[in-house]
């Protein structure tokens, strides 16, 4: 048995998902990710390989001591994808959005596929039947459209996110949670839609850690996965290994 630790460093959340041979075990945060918290994870887990997807700036350490430890790769432009990134700069796409597409190609071969991601920001990532990854959109995610009504008003509470929002929102909190949340679920289905009447053959695949918020108030067909990204990084990890 292979054992196989992807981590995923966002802005928001640390996580790490473990598999064994292909098979998805556990997914857990990290509390600290600096070396001492990597190092004791190694040694409980007994990894043979393992695969970092970072867009943080992170301890350097972390880096010395999974390629000491383990088959280790860093995700990068640079590493052998399933796909091409035929863009003016590959090198500055972002690490978990090269472990999206990844996924959504491994996963849905041979279709359109717009992979939408929603976590500090919201990106759009469309990757063609050819397994191209032509681009797509980045727009800022619902945390931020809370803070940012805080923020840059005088009198509007920071208000939390709620499953169960509104059309017509009858109290400030609730007219925030209307427009906030309501807001980005018709932004994704009007997004969806256009992609839709421009191609077909088309998938759309829906993941990232506010998802569950979005689900039951999406029209637009799609498939759910909250482990997307760690898919695409384990495929990658085999592919690099």
């Amino acid at each position: 048995m292979v054992t196989t630790i992807c981590f995923d460093f966002g802005n928001t959340r640390l996580k790490y998902a473990v598999f064994e041979n292909d098979q998805l075990k556990e997914v857990n945060n990290l509390e600290r990710a600096d070396g001492e918290e990597i190092a004791m994870l190694l040694e409980k887990l007994q990894p043979q390989k393992t695969i970092l997807s970072s867009v943080i700036n992170h301890d350097e350490a972390i880096e010395k001591i999974l390629a000491a430890k383990t088959s280790f790769h860093k995700l990068s432009h640079l590493t052998k994808l399933n796909f091409t990134t035929p863009v003016a700069k590959p090198e500055t796409i972002g690490a978990d959005r090269l472990a999206l597409v990844a996924a959504a190609v491994n996963l849905f071969p041979g279709k359109h596929n717009l992979v939408i991601a929603l976590g500090t920001c919201i990106t759009y990532n469309y990757v063609n039947k050819y397994h191209e990854f032509i681009g797509g959109s980045i727009s800022p995610g619902m945390d931020m459209r809370f803070k940012s009504l805080q923020t840059f008003t005088a009198k509007l509470p920071l208000v939390k996110e709620n499953w169960n929002f509104p059309l017509i929102g009858y109290d400030t909190t609730t007219n925030i949670l209307s427009g906030v949340q309501l807001g980005m679920a018709k932004e994704i289905d009007g997004i969806a839609e256009a992609y839709a009447e421009k191609y077909t053959n088309f998938n759309v695949v829906l993941t990232g850690g506010n998802a569950q918020y979005f689900v039951p108030h999406l029209k637009t067909q799609l498939t759910a996965d909250p482990d997307l990204l760690f898919k695409g990084l384990y495929a990658l990890s085999e592919a690099n290994s």
